[in-house]
């Protein structure tokens, strides 16, 4: 992989007549979008709460000749979801989805930015929070709405279906499920192929694909050791779910050291861990909070019954009682599959963004286990799918920080403050381009 700095010190690249027309465009609309970046940024919406947000999507939408429905998506717990989809035909050929997430994260900006959100809001716990757009959803949302106007100027270049989509609740991964569950392919046809992007700490003008897996599955586990409360000075009355949970803390590790194979990555973290009320009161029990990651659905599963076993033979060897053995729940309304990108697509993409922004504006990363909703669209396979990163950062503050060894503020820190105006010029080319490429 080249330098950073010889990759944003290379020249213009020569591109085709569309490649052109699209530059152009997204040239004149830059300014503009970028109003509507730090609009966005001052106003984030917690997920499951993006009203204003879905409505701001929605409206823009319209303007560009879209036929917009919103509110799709149901929760499981049957709740009414926030999200969007604008459909424009144009003529015979096949359809593409293209995706923005909406939603914002409870953290207190803290960049000094004269745009930064100033918003309070109360997160489920009842607990007043800060809100940020600390993971760029605003980027994208503004890259949707650049893309809408882009291809609805260019309808000459290209022909088809485009199905823009505004999700609400990618933060907490239940978004994509949500309109999914609200029979989004039977009310609005299924795509031929779906593409997102993402933004991402590296400098704005560049792009990546991961082609395969690119993000892990999320499963959310609560596990609950359950022991026989007594005093803190009597610790043989009783059975102590503390020393359990934190044995409990330990062998579970060994479940991805000793169960799943090397080749196959794989995370199991304790999140949370809560129990007991008073230094000399040994509890009834403790209550922990997990989250595990994969790439398979099978090394998921060996996970998944590997956090069981190892939960059970701990309480059996501290001699729990059958009627007080762990409880395992696996909350698969808080989980997600691997985000695995199509080869083929993969490809082809790659191919796009050489030719319109330059082979030295693509670079590779790696796969990362972080996660993603955003393969729910893909409908279980049916659906060929890719998700491609988007450079967010100043190039020259990346390549300081490079240079004293440290790092940028990561997405999700209170500190993420992406560099809008090549970010969007590069993120609405790419995914302009992409769409003119694919709808033929």
């Amino acid at each position: 992989m080249k330098s950073w700095l010889a990759v944003m010190a290379c020249g213009a690249v020569a591109a085709s007549a569309v490649a052109q027309d699209v530059k152009t465009f997204v040239g004149h609309e830059t300014p503009n979008l970028v109003a509507t970046y730090k609009q966005l940024h001052a106003a984030p919406e917690l997920s499951h709460h993006e009203e204003k947000t879905s409505a701001f999507v929605a409206s823009e939408l319209r303007k560009d000749g879209f036929t917009v429905t919103d509110r799709i998506g149901r929760y499981y717990d049957g709740s009414q979801a926030y999200g969007v989809v604008g459909i424009m035909k144009n003529g015979s050929g096949p359809t593409l989805l293209i995706r923005a997430d909406m939603d914002a994260l409870p953290v207190t900006e803290d960049t000094g930015l004269p745009y930064a959100s100033k918003v309070r809001s109360t997160n489920p716990a009842g607990q007043e929070v800060g809100v940020m757009h600390a993971c760029g959803h605003d980027i994208h949302v503004t890259t949707l709405v650049g893309v809408a106007r882009a291809m609805a100027a260019m309808k000459s270049q290209w022909h088809g279906t485009l199905m823009l989509v505004g999700q609400p609740s990618e933060e907490t991964i239940d978004g994509a499920k949500a309109m999914m569950d609200d029979h989004l392919y039977e009310r609005f046809g299924k795509p031929d192929m779906a593409i997102a992007l993402h933004d991402s700490p590296f400098p704005a003008g560049l792009v990546a694909v991961v082609p395969g897996p690119a993000l892990a599955s999320s499963t959310s586990i609560d596990v609950i050791m359950r022991g026989i409360g007594s005093h803190g000075s009597a610790p043989e009355a009783g059975k102590d779910p503390v020393m359990m949970a934190g044995e409990f803390i330990t062998e579970v590790q060994t479940v991805v050291s000793r169960s799943v194979p090397p080749q196959q990555p794989a995370v199991v973290t304790i999140g949370q861990i809560h129990g007991g009320t008073k230094r000399n009161i040994i509890p009834d029990e403790v209550r922990l909070e997990l989250t595990t990651r994969a790439y398979s659905e099978e090394v998921r599963q060996t996970i998944i019954e590997g956090v069981k076993r190892t939960a059970r033979g701990v309480a059996i060897a501290a001699g729990v009682p059958e009627d007080r053995m762990p409880i395992v729940n696996v909350l698969e309304h808080e989980s997600t599959t691997a985000t695995i990108n199509d080869p083929a697509l993969s490809a082809k993409l790659v191919s796009v963004f050489k030719d319109k922004l330059g082979a030295d504006h693509v670079i590779d990363v790696k796969p990362i286990m972080g996660s993603e909703d955003f393969g729910f669209f893909g409908d279980n396979g049916k659906v060929p799918y890719v998700i491609f990163w988007l450079g967010a950062d100043d190039p020259k503050d990346f390549a300081d920080h490079q240079a004293k060894g440290l790092s940028m503020p990561a997405l999700h820190s209170a500190h993420f403050a992406p560099l809008p105006e090549p970010a969007l010029r590069t993120g609405v080319t790419a995914m302009t381009s992409a769409a003119i490429s694919l709808l033929q």
